[in-house]
């Protein structure tokens, strides 16, 4: 979770397989699941959001699979700290 926007820009190119300039939401999580940080390029360059819990964990999705395609309103309920 060390990584800035080139690192995480990187990760999405290489392994994910994804365009990072597409505008689509892209979502880290560390092993411990208290930081997750948000990828996304805006109209004019990437803009990185973090968010780092104290005394809980990101209810993060338990597959990979389930993990590559959260909906909006499961992000949200992930944002809040709720089990879903």
């Amino acid at each position: 979770m060390w990584k800035a926007i080139n690192g995480h820009s990187m990760i999405t190119t290489q392994q994910m397989e994804k365009d990072p300039l597409s505008g689509a939401l892209f979502l880290f999580c560390n092993r411990y699941r208290r930081i997750m940080k948000a990828l996304y390029w805006d109209w004019n360059g990437f803009c990185l959001w973090q968010k780092k819990l104290e005394k809980y964990h990101f209810p993060w999705p338990q597959t990979e699979e389930a993990a590559k395609r959260i909906s909006a309103g499961e992000l949200r309920i992930l944002l809040e700290d709720v089990d879903f």
